[in-house]
C-alpha cells in the first residue's frame, strides 16, 4: 500500500509542480498586464493634457508646461523644468510650479507663472555651468539630497533655501536634447527625492522626449502651414498687381501672359496710360523667385505708376525708377524691365530697356531684333546707370513680342536651351498662320510647354499688334 502511495506522489509532484509554476505565471502575467494598462492609462492622460496644452493660447508653451505639470505629479516633486539645446547650450521651454533654479533676484517672478517662464526662457546655460551645465557635460542622470550644501548650486540666489534636486538627460539616437529637472520633494518636504521617485522620473523622461518630438512635428506643420499662408498672401497680391483688364487702344491689340514656376512669380506686366495718346507697356522680371521676387516686382510697379504723372522720356522714366530701386532695396536685389511707349496719334513705338530681353518684331514676313542698352535696375547708382531707347514706325500688320528670359531659357530633358533664335522663329511661324495675338501667343507658349522637361523659371510673354489696314 505504502509503495502505490509513493508512486502517486512521484506522479503527482510534477504535476503539482507545474501547476504551482503556472500559478505563479499567471499572477505575474496579471502583474504585468495590471502595470502595462497602468502605463498606458498614463500615457494617455499625458497626451490629453499634451493636446490640450497645444491647443491652449499657449500653443507649444502651453502644451510644454502640462508636460511639466505630469511629471511633477507623477513624480510628487514641488516644481518641474524642461529643457531643450539651443545650440550647445541649455534653454527652458516648460515649466511647472515655484522652480528655484532660476538666476533672477526678482521676487516677483515667483508669483506669476508666466514671469517665471520668461526669466527662465531667456538664460543659457553652457555646458559645464553649475549643475545642469555639468548634466549637459556628463549626461548622467543624477540625485542630489541636498542641493543647499552642493557648491554647484551657488549660483542661484536660492542657493540656501534649495532643497533635493534630481536631474534626467534627455538622448534622442545617442544625442543630447534636453533635459528635465525636478526640485523639492513634495510628498516629504525637507526630505530627499527616493530612489522610486528617481526611478519615476527617469522612465517619465522617456514620455517628456516623445513630446519634443511631437512638438518639433506640430512646429514644423505650423511653420508650413504659415508659410503657405504667406504664399497664399503673396499669391492674391501677385494678382492684383497684374491688370484686369488689356487696353483697348484703337487700331493696336495688346495681350499679355504670365505663368510662375513656383508658387509666387518674379515676372510681372502692367499698362501705364500716360495721357490719351501715350500708352506705357512694361515687362519686368525680378532676381531670384519666391515671395522676394514679388515683392521687388510690386515696389517696381508702384514707382512706375507713381512716375507717369511726370512722365518725360522713356530714358529718364527708366532712370528714375533706377533710382528709387538702388534707393530702397538691398544691393543683391535687382530686376530687368522692358518698355514700349505706343504712341498711337503718330503709329510710334519707342522700346527700351533695363538688363532685358530684346524686343522681337514681325513685319512684312520679317524678323528685327532690336537690343537697346542698359543696364539692370537698382544695380547702378544713377549717375552711372544709362538706358538708350530706339524708336520705330509702327506698320500695320506688324506684330512686336516683348518676354522674360524663362522662355528662352527653358530646359529640355539634355539640358538644352530654347534659346532666342528657336523662339523668334515659333514667333515669326505663329505671325504668319494669323489669328489675335491670343491665338499667337498661345502657339508659342504650348511649343515652350512641350519642349522644356520641367518649368525652372517664370515665363512672360507681351504681344502688341497694330491690326490697321495694310
Amino acid at each position: 500500500m505504502a509503495w502505490i502511495i509513493v508512486v502517486l506522489v512521484i506522479l503527482l509532484l510534477p504535476v503539482a509542480i507545474t501547476a504551482v509554476h503556472f500559478w505563479r505565471r499567471s499572477a505575474e502575467l496579471a502583474r504585468l498586464l495590471d502595470h502595462a494598462n497602468e502605463r498606458r492609462r498614463e500615457i494617455g492622460s499625458f497626451l490629453n493634457r499634451f493636446s490640450t496644452g497645444l491647443q491652449s493660447e499657449e500653443g507649444v508653451a502651453g502644451a510644454m508646461h502640462a508636460a511639466a505639470r505630469h511629471v511633477a505629479e507623477q513624480t510628487d516633486a514641488e516644481a518641474v523644468a524642461i529643457y531643450e539645446m539651443a545650440g550647445d547650450e541649455l534653454r527652458a521651454i516648460g515649466v511647472c510650479g515655484t522652480y528655484p533654479l532660476v538666476h533672477s533676484t526678482n521676487k516677483v517672478l515667483f508669483s506669476k507663472h508666466h514671469h517665471l517662464f520668461e526669466a527662465l526662457r531667456r538664460e543659457r546655460i553652457a555646458p559645464g555651468q553649475g549643475f545642469l551645465g555639468g548634466i549637459v557635460v556628463n549626461r548622467q542622470a543624477e540625485l542630489v539630497p541636498d542641493a543647499s550644501a552642493d557648491t554647484r548650486f551657488v549660483e542661484y540666489p536660492e542657493y540656501s533655501t534649495l532643497g533635493s534636486v534630481m536631474a534626467i538627460p534627455l538622448l534622442r539616437d545617442g544625442m543630447l536634447v534636453g533635459v528635465v529637472c525636478a526640485a523639492t520633494n513634495r510628498r516629504r518636504p525637507g526630505s530627499s527625492f527616493s530612489e522610486a521617485q528617481f526611478e519615476r522620473l527617469r522612465l517619465l523622461s522617456g514620455q517628456v522626449l516623445m513630446v519634443q518630438n511631437l512638438v518639433q512635428v506640430y512646429s514644423e506643420i505650423s511653420r508650413r502651414e504659415r508659410i503657405d499662408q504667406e504664399l497664399e498672401f503673396a499669391r492674391h497680391l501677385q494678382m492684383s498687381l497684374l491688370p484686369s483688364a488689356f487696353p483697348a487702344w484703337d487700331q493696336f491689340s495688346i495681350d499679355a501672359y504670365t505663368r510662375s514656376a513656383k508658387e509666387v512669380n518674379g515676372d510681372f506686366y502692367d499698362f501705364v496710360e500716360i495721357d490719351n495718346n501715350r500708352l506705357l507697356i512694361i515687362i519686368g522680371d525680378a532676381c531670384g523667385k519666391g515671395i522676394p521676387a514679388c515683392m521687388l516686382t510690386a515696389m517696381t510697379r508702384s514707382f512706375a505708376r507713381s512716375l507717369a504723372d511726370n512722365f518725360t522720356t522713356l530714358s529718364d522714366f527708366l532712370k528714375q525708377v533706377n533710382n528709387k530701386l538702388h534707393r530702397d532695396t538691398d544691393a543683391d536685389r535687382f530686376i530687368t524691365l522692358g518698355c514700349c511707349l505706343l504712341d498711337r496719334s503718330n503709329s510710334l513705338i519707342e522700346f527700351g530697356r533695363a538688363g532685358h530681353t530684346d524686343l522681337v518684331t514681325y513685319v512684312h514676313d520679317h524678323i528685327r531684333i532690336v537690343s537697346p542698352d542698359g543696364t539692370a535696375l537698382g544695380i547702378l547708382p544713377d549717375d552711372f546707370a544709362t538706358f538708350d531707347t530706339i524708336c520705330l514706325a509702327f506698320e500695320p500688320g506688324t506684330t512686336l513680342m516683348m518676354f522674360s528670359d524663362g522662355l528662352s531659357e527653358a530646359l529640355d530633358k539634355n539640358a538644352e536651351e530654347f534659346g532666342i533664335e528657336r523662339l523668334t522663329e515659333v514667333f515669326r511661324r505663329s505671325c504668319e498662320q494669323g489669328g489675335t495675338p491670343q491665338v499667337i501667343m498661345d502657339r508659342i507658349l504650348n511649343v515652350v510647354a512641350d519642349f522644356e522637361e520641367e518649368q525652372n523659371d517664370d515665363q512672360t510673354i507681351v504681344l502688341i499688334r497694330h491690326t490697321g489696314k495694310i
